[in-house]
């Protein structure tokens, strides 16, 4: 595991702040959706890329690296040609898989919230317009 840069300060108690750090080392656009997706087990870099259409192929090796930097991913590297490169959930990684999931069932709801308070805009508009 690297120490690499983090990108916040410490508290006027001398301590950053636990999730402050977390989020350092998870957030971003697209790390928790690549580690979520390694919950099921060890995926190839192009399965990745298909995974998550919208990354660019640098913007995804630079997430992974940092994962595998940071220690939450492992990178598997095959000397082969044409070359293979695997990507797994290291024993520290899926300590992860619980807030992960929590994740998951936390934006589950939200979508589910946000679909009805959209469906009963919807339904008002339309009997404003019957009036």
């Amino acid at each position: 595991m690297t120490v690499r840069k983090r990108r916040f300060g410490d508290a006027p108690n001398g301590e950053a702040c636990p999730v402050e750090f977390t989020l350092d080392i998870i957030g971003g656009k697209w790390k928790g959706i690549l580690l979520y997706h390694l919950m099921d087990g060890t995926k190839r870099f192009n399965e990745l890329r298909k995974i998550c259409p919208h990354i660019t192929q640098r913007m995804l090796t630079l997430q992974l690296r940092e994962l595998a930097e940071d220690g939450v991913i492992h990178r598997e590297v095959y000397q082969q040609v044409p070359p293979k490169v695997e990507y797994s959930l290291t024993e520290f990684g899926r300590t992860l898989e619980p807030i992960l999931v929590l994740l998951k069932q936390w934006g589950e709801s939200y979508k589910d919230q946000c679909n009805r308070a959209a469906d009963k805009r919807d339904k008002d508009m339309d009997n404003e317009e019957n009036s």
